[in-house]
């Protein structure tokens, strides 16, 4: 499935209420959306102003706008936030809001302040197409992309709850802002979501509105190539890239995406990346697993691989999670892989856990990024069961879900569409997932199965929910990224 055709099947949903939103439009479909209702392109020029310079919610709030037009406006447009539905803060100030849409869809983003600076992870889409084997986020199949509201709709929210809009006659910009950085680490692939994406950066970009510069802006992708070049000439934003191995073997194991774009041709893509230099830095993001990328011989070949590329290399503690067959590669050895970068002349920043001075606990003992859902859908399970499955059988239903996912999309959950760019099966159930089955004696199951559910207690939004449910450790695999910008 190509980028474009990926966008059309997993589009945002319009709003419920038929109202449009006036969030995620540029200057020129504001411009013409506000003609139709005949009014002058100034009107637009001041809609824009209270919308991304002062962060109003209302209309209402709009006083350089008569109260007629305000009105007009209010039974046509919204600019609504979406809901908050959960928020976590951190005694080191970073804050994790989760954030509910129009459709009962939830995102995370997450604020992650430093000393003189603050990063906004955002997400890009509600679930992931990719299954890398070390990603918590992998283990559950796409929903849908977010549109350019929603993705603005982040960085919004976060400037509410973080005070960040300016008095009247004050730079956005100024000094006491600490949301200062964007990076789009968040649930999803950018790449596979570009469109949208782009439409939102462009609006955070614009020096009217938002106004947070390109070179504070970091995209990171697991090497969707044909979309990478494009993201720089258009974008002229910050790249980080998903590498974790050095070789096509192991990537191809930890990173099915690999089969499609294989090394070779993402350093490619990498060496070509338009603006990248010495001052701007192509960030490679590298999880330490022990025992499968994390050698003396691993980091040698990553310096031959980053040669004539402008790069640091983020290395990243694996951080465990259930179900996971992975362990974290000793603080040692980290130590002394990074030490074969930096002797290289390749930044190498070790990932450092946040903290929860509440408890004194390091960051693998706090909720991750994508907790918030966890906790939301597990604390409603049980209540759930019981009113839809009677006491009991909701855990066994649970099971079963799983299975006939696992048959339908695949070994780690990979759609069909997406298996078949990448490479892999086409067919209802990869081999080992088949053999699985007939291991235990059951009839392997079709690719139909999960069209025939629609008569098991289990509601249509309770599987749409548990379709994402987990969607956990792809923000705090990747967030430190942000610090080259």
């Amino acid at each position: 499935m190509s980028a474009s055709s990926h966008a059309t099947t997993f589009a945002p949903p319009v709003m419920a209420d038929g109202r449009t939103s006036l969030i995620g439009l540029d200057r020129s479909q504001l411009e013409a959306t506000l003609g139709e209702l005949g009014l002058p392109a100034f009107r637009a020029r001041q809609v824009w102003h209270w919308l991304y310079h002062r962060g109003v919610t209302s209309f209402e709030a709009m006083t350089t706008l008569a109260k007629p037009v305000r009105e007009l406006l209010n039974e046509k447009y919204s600019i609504a936030r979406p809901a908050v539905t959960r928020e976590q803060a951190s005694v080191d100030g970073t804050r994790k809001w989760l954030i509910k849409m129009n459709d009962g869809q939830e995102v995370e983003a997450v604020h992650i302040p430093e000393s003189d600076r603050g990063a906004l992870c955002v997400s890009s889409q509600v679930g992931c197409t990719l299954t890398c084997r070390f990603c918590h986020t992998g283990t559950q199949p796409l929903v849908r992309n977010l549109g350019p509201d929603e993705i603005l709709s982040q960085i919004l929210t976060a400037r509410d709850a973080l005070n960040e809009w300016p008095p009247v006659g004050t730079n956005p910009n100024n000094e006491t802002s600490t949301l200062t950085n964007i990076v789009m680490m968040g649930m999803g692939e950018p790449l596979y979501n570009y469109d949208n994406v782009s439409a939102a950066l462009r609006i955070a970009m614009d020096g009217e509105g938002i106004a947070i510069s390109k070179r504070r802006i970091t995209l990171s992708t697991s090497g969707v190539v044909p979309m990478m070049h494009r993201c720089g000439a258009e974008l002229g934003v910050n790249l980080a890239v998903s590498l974790h191995a050095v070789t096509d073997e192991i990537r191809d194991e930890l990173m099915p995406i690999n089969k499609a774009y294989p090394i070779k041709e993402l350093m490619r893509a990498c060496r070509d990346y338009p603006g990248a230099t010495n001052a701007r830095r192509i960030t490679f993001e590298y999880v330490m697993l022990k025992g499968v990328n994390d050698s003396l011989a691993d980091a040698n070949a990553l310096v031959r691989l980053l040669s004539g590329i402008p790069a640091k290399v983020n290395l990243i503690p694996f951080n465990p999670w259930p179900g996971s067959s992975f362990e974290c590669s000793s603080r040692a050895q980290i130590e002394r892989f990074a030490q074969v970068l930096l002797a290289a002349g390749y930044a190498s920043p070790v990932r450092e856990p946040h903290r929860d001075g509440a408890r004194g606990l390091a960051a693998k003992h706090v909720p991750k990024c994508g907790d918030l859902i966890i906790k939301l859908v597990e604390t409603h399970a049980d209540e759930i069961g019981k009113h839809e499955l009677g006491d009991g059988s909701l855990a066994r239903k649970r099971r079963s879900r799983r299975s006939s996912y696992d048959a339908r999309f695949g070994d780690g959950g990979i759609d069909h569409s997406i298996r078949a760019e990448l490479g892999v099966e086409s067919a209802g159930q990869s081999p080992d997932t088949a053999d699985r089955f007939r291991a235990t004696g059951r009839a392997v199951p079709t690719d139909d199965v999960l069209s025939q559910d629609n008569d098991i207690g289990i509601t249509a939004h309770f599987v749409v929910n548990r379709a994402r449910n987990r969607l956990a450790d792809h923000h705090d695999s990747h967030i430190d990224s942000f610090v080259s910008t």
